[in-house]
């Protein structure tokens, strides 16, 4: 079966450049869900964002702590809805709007990718009919069996020798190459996900890898051309994109993040996992200083009556537990991508984005390790976000109200039936419906 069998949900539709459009995105991540309503305005080019099309206003957001889910996948599907439903309920009480339907990210699965290569013989100049039958020769190729298609992105062209051409429409050569980048994932995980979804009555527009939506967020133009590498460090993974010559050109995903720190000051305290998270946001420091011995901090430890009696212990005592936690997850992210091959074409710059991302010495951390370049990434180009919303943990959610503006590039025919057949939701009157969606 080819990649046009693999597809989860309908290709988007192209966002008219003239035109307005509200939008519905939901994040789905392993410590919160966050549903954002947004209307998309035409906009001016913006030297630094020259890839976007539209402006975004964000109209209503709603947020929750993440109930259902482990390392972003789906483990309790009833917890799971019940998030969704609160995110979106307060998102569409702020907007004053209906949801219909959403575009979805997805963090979990094992998300990988696949390269594929093809060439064509042509005569004289290149047309819009070349193009499409090496493209479709490139997606001709099969998946291992349980994966689908999340992405399928043409990454370059060639003609004849000359390789890295951005579109050959009208050039003459004889050969005509094309590279395509294939982001997919486990087809159970994003199934369930999207039953999470529907369950909620929402449809799901398109599933979205995270590291792909962290990227279009908090990416200037510029850093995605010479080569970046956007590590989305979550509460139950860190996801890895790698962008190169504007195209996302690799992504790979750790079944660790944040939530894994908190667990560790947890048992290496003894104390309930709520005081952890706590003590790792107020106090946790992925470096240590001079003054972390003189620094006490309370510790909530439970006595036999479950009362939280306070033990008061140096910092340091909480450094040497975060500590090495941090250092282990970024070194799978760098041995990740030199297993690839792929760490030269970060240019040695790293943008990390994710809520785990805000841990004090984090930055300094990963220069040490990653031997690059590094900063944290917030949403770029976003008007109306709440204060609390323009953090890096915020990156992916906004990255999805970017992909619209630059979906038209994927080259793949996802499938548009038949996803639930063995769920028992693809019923008469549910066929009927997506007929009268898809035929009108």
């Amino acid at each position: 079966m080819s990649l046009s069998g693999h597809g989860l949900t309908p290709r988007l539709k192209p966002l008219s450049a003239r035109k307005s459009a509200i939008l519905s995105v939901l994040d789905v991540g392993t410590s919160k869900v966050v549903c954002v309503v947004a209307e998309l305005k035409p906009a001016d080019e913006v030297e630094a964002l020259r890839s976007r099309t539209h402006v975004a206003r964000i109209l209503g957001i709603g947020h929750q702590r993440s109930m259902g889910l482990k390392g972003g996948v789906v483990v309790d599907l009833e917890a799971a809805e019940t998030a969704i439903r609160q995110a979106v309920h307060a998102a569409e009480r702020m907007a004053k709007v209906e949801i219909q339907s959403v575009i979805v990210n997805l963090t979990g699965g094992r998300l990988a990718s696949e390269h594929f290569e093809a060439h064509i013989p042509v005569r004289g100049a290149v047309s819009s009919g070349d193009i499409h039958r090496v493209l479709d020769a490139a997606s001709s190729y099969d998946l291992r069996r349980g994966r689908t298609v999340l992405h399928a992105l043409p990454t370059g062209f060639s003609l004849d020798r000359q390789n890295h051409i951005v579109d050959p429409a009208g050039m003459i050569g004889e050969r005509l190459g094309a590279d395509l980048h294939v982001v997919t994932s486990e087809a159970a995980a994003a199934r369930n996900l999207m039953l999470a979804v529907e369950r909620c009555h929402l449809g799901v527009e398109a599933v979205i890898a995270t590291p792909y939506a962290a990227g279009l967020s908090a990416l200037v133009d510029d850093e995605a051309d010479m080569g970046c590498a956007v590590v989305d460090m979550g509460g139950g993974t860190t996801s890895v994109g790698i962008f190169s010559n504007g195209h996302l050109v690799h992504s790979d995903a750790i079944a660790v993040g944040g939530h894994h720190v908190t667990m560790d000051i947890a048992r290496g305290l003894t104390t309930r996992v709520s005081a952890a998270e706590r003590l790792k946001t107020l106090y946790g420091s992925a470096i240590t200083s001079s003054a972390d011995d003189r620094d006490m901090i309370a510790v909530p430890q439970v006595d036999e009556d479950e009362r939280d009696v306070p033990n008061h212990l140096p910092k340091s005592h909480l450094v040497r537990i975060i500590k090495p936690r941090v250092e282990e997850v970024l070194e799978l992210v760098r041995d990740r991508l030199k297993g690839a091959g792929f760490a030269a074409q970060a240019g040695r710059r790293v943008v990390l984005t994710g809520g785990a991302s805000q841990l004090v010495g984090l930055p300094e951390t990963a220069r040490r390790i990653l031997q690059g370049q590094v900063r944290v990434g917030r949403p770029l180009g976003i008007k109306g976000l709440p204060e609390a919303a323009k953090g890096p943990a915020f990156s992916a959610v906004v990255g999805l109200l970017v992909y619209p503006q630059v979906a038209h590039i994927e080259y793949f025919e996802p499938r548009s039936s038949g996803l639930f057949q063995s769920t028992g939701t693809d019923g008469y009157f549910s066929r009927v419906g997506r007929w009268i969606r898809e035929s009108f």
